[in-house]
């Protein structure tokens, strides 16, 4: 046996480890529908900090329980009855269950119906109705201070001011669009409107998008069919051309930013300043190895100056946008992956940087917030293995070490601070703790207190071991993977081997989290007698910048030697039947599902393969994902045509389906019936099955016949 893959099967038998056995099978069914519900842990519902107090609150059934945290002592509000007692009053039907809120201060918190803003105050059972919409609008953001609403309809933006509509922009004609997300929602872009703190402006996109593709999308129910036209920006092709408008709520005047030229750039990240006075905007070039993170006066739209640059040979890719420090208009952290990791970065609007905040081989994954004194930070880092999450407070004057926010205990930690900066929710998931929540002091008071601890609901069921390995890469880094055994196993025996992957950017699959981060389909997998793995390789999240930018301009072939890494080292388990290995993966894992089946370098590693969703040539996926990793195909011409599947097809040897939503408007339905018809143009066997009307995944029900259709699949080619 290699000595890499000796070592990480001693070191992953360590970690073996085997949940509560029950004697009961799961379903499919049960594994699709209640995964996430019924058969996941148990949480505090709508848990959340009540601004500027000591106080937190959580949701259970119909009421809401409030807890003090100097000595947790809970009060229990019936809130559903009241609020519907006020809604019979004025003639409104009941709502049915508890609605999302959001709490205000310690008496009041505010909430959405369809078409409706309402805010509750407890102490006078008052149910007040403060703006309200068209039922049909899409895209609302309520500005938290005012609870004024913005919202698109159609592609045009409007306000709700106390139920006052205001158009703040109307579609000119068909391709251009207000207030929705822009750039395919890359950058960590979500949204297309951001109001001021204050609530007197509202920042929002504008998109130009008449000079991208139209690509035709079939609604089935209409006879004949009709056709419903989505914009697509193949890579390489003309983009879409943004702008930032500012709308004025007292005037009724818009205005737009100078944002400049070339009109091919993205405009990322927005922020105001906590005076209103300014809006931040991190522009990045179309190459997407240049950022400049610029400063407009709001009320002019005039260009002020750029406060810094950063630039790459590979790419740069801005995700958040500043945070203003409290009680400053002009310092706020910037996250940036400049010396190798993600980090905090202190700076004012000078351009001068005033420090870094945060350093070392342990990304930043998430801001936390600050303190209300604005002294300190919160933030989430996972850990060299990435496989932990966990909290901390730094000082940021840089005079302190950073300090652990609660017990590092291994596993992910998702810490929820109050707005004072005193105390804070630990919320932990492990391998072996389903979710516990502890109350931590921020400052030198009691130990941490368990506040809610979830039993294993899985406790009933019969699940094979799991454990994790660790492999090392040609590349020299660990890899983490997950191996999930049948239920009953016995090592003398030899089982088929499922693996899943995903294996591309953003995206990591194996971590210290419930059940290792696996889907209960998989253990249903392994309770109908197949060994389930998974490898997190080069390319995937939270490793570093190094690790995850390998795959540049050559996707796929990092990631196929680090799969092929893990194959070896199956092969390499005596318990493993090296003849009867299958793989499927969705997306970017259905790329990687064909390439494993069809590339050169994999030859006859697998039987069998699922690809979901695939893409498979990179030339007809989008412009701003595809050109951060391959640059355009004019730029890397021998990269986009190796990458592309149709150039391997005649290398297809074992049983290969492709599944595809036939409204996917992510990677287009084209993937596959291009690569369909070549395969009978090239008389290669194929099968292949289409979900009518479903996107980029299968959703509801129909995800049952989706993993029933890839568990029969499985059975019938490898067990």
């Amino acid at each position: 046996m290699n000595k890499r893959l000796l070592a990480a099967a001693l070191w992953g038998a360590l970690c073996f480890g085997a949940l509560a056995q029950g004697n009961k099978n799961l379903t499919m069914a049960d594994a699709i529908l209640r995964g996430r519900t019924g058969l996941s842990p148990a949480s505090l519902r709508q848990l959340q900090w009540i601004p500027n107090t000591d106080q937190f609150a959580y949701a259970i059934g119909d009421q809401w329980v409030r807890v003090r945290a100097v000595d947790l002592k809970a009060d229990t509000i019936d809130v559903l009855s009241g609020i519907n007692a006020e809604r019979k009053r004025s003639g409104e039907e009941p709502l049915q269950a508890l609605p999302p809120a959001t709490w205000m201060d310690e008496q009041r918190f505010w909430f959405q119906t369809p078409g409706n803003v309402f805010t509750y105050n407890l102490s006078e059972s008052r149910l007040t109705r403060h703006t309200w919409f068209p039922e049909k609008a899409e895209n609302i953001d309520v500005q938290e201070k005012t609870l004024w609403a913005a919202y698109t309809r159609d592609n045009g933006l409007w306000i709700s001011i106390s139920g006052k509509e205001l158009a703040v922009a109307q579609s000119e004609e068909d391709g251009i669009v207000y207030g929705k997300s822009v750039h395919r929602e890359e950058f960590g872009i979500n949204k297309g409107t951001f109001w001021s703190p204050s609530g007197r402006y509202l920042a929002f996109y504008r998109m130009d998008e008449r000079m991208v593709t139209r690509y035709p999308i079939y609604v089935l129910d209409s006879m004949p069919a009709q056709v419903r036209y989505i914009r697509y920006p193949y890579a390489g092709t003309t983009s879409h051309q943004v702008t930032v408008g500012i709308y004025d709520t007292q005037s009724g005047r818009k205005w737009y930013l100078k944002t400049g030229e070339p009109a091919e750039q993205y405009l990322t990240n927005i922020a105001w300043t906590p005076d209103d006075r300014y809006v931040l905007i991190a522009i990045v070039n179309r190459a997407q190895n240049h950022l400049w993170l610029n400063l407009y006066e709001a009320a002019t739209g005039n260009f002020v100056r750029t406060l810094f640059e950063e630039t790459s040979d590979k790419w740069v890719e801005p995700e958040n946008p500043p945070h203003f420090v409290p009680g400053s208009n002009t310092d706020f952290l910037w996250q940036s992956e400049r010396d190798g990791y993600n980090h905090l970065y202190l700076y004012n609007l000078s351009g001068k940087l005033i420090r870094q905040v945060s350093r070392g081989n342990a990304p930043v994954t998430r801001f936390l917030g600050f303190s209300a004194d604005g002294k300190r930070c919160f933030y989430q880092t996972a850990d060299e293995s990435g496989l932990n999450r966990y909290g901390w407070m730094t000082d940021l004057s840089g005079n302190d070490r950073p300090v652990p926010l609660g017990v590092h205990e291994p596993g992910i930690h998702q810490p929820l601070v109050n707005t004072t900066g005193d105390w804070a929710l630990d919320v932990l998931t492990s391998a072996s703790v389903p979710r516990r929540v502890q109350l931590v002091s921020l400052k030198k008071g009691p130990a941490p207190r368990l506040v809610f601890e979830a039993s294993n609901p899985l406790a009933e069921y019969a699940l094979g071991q799991t454990r994790l390995v660790s492999l090392t890469s040609p590349g020299g880094f660990a890899l983490n993977g997950r191996l999930i055994l049948p239920t009953n196993f016995d090592s003398l025996k030899r089982y088929p081997t499922l693996v899943y992957v995903y294996n591309g950017p953003h995206v990591q699959l194996v971590t210290n989290t419930w059940l290792y981060g696996a889907e209960l389909w998989m253990h249903r997998m392994a309770q109908e007698g197949f060994i389930v793995f998974t490898l997190d390789g080069r390319g995937s999240a939270h490793r570093g910048y190094a690790f995850e930018s390998a795959i540049f301009r050559q996707l796929g072939n990092t990631e196929i030697e680090d799969q092929l890494t893990g194959v070896r080292y199956l092969k390499s388990l005596p318990y493993v039947d090296t003849m009867r290995l299958g793989v499927y993966g969705w997306s970017y894992g259905g790329f990687m599902a064909t390439s494993l089946m069809t590339r050169p370098e994999a030859a006859g590693a697998f039987r069998c393969g699922i690809a979901g969703g695939p893409v498979l040539d990179w030339r007809m996926y989008e412009i701003m994902y595809t050109e951060r990793y391959m640059d355009t195909p004019q730029e890397n011409p021998e990269g986009y045509k190796y990458s592309s599947l149709f150039n391997h097809i005649e290398n297809l040897k074992g049983r290969l389906l492709l599944l595809h939503g036939s409204s996917d408007d992510i990677v287009l339905l084209q993937h596959s019936l291009r690569y369909v018809r070549e395969c009978v143009r090239r008389n290669k066997p194929l099968d292949f099955f289409i979900y009518p009307e479903h996107g980029h995944n299968v959703t509801g029900r129909d995800r049952v016949h989706l993993f029933e259709k890839i568990e029969r699949f499985f059975v019938e080619n490898l067990r």
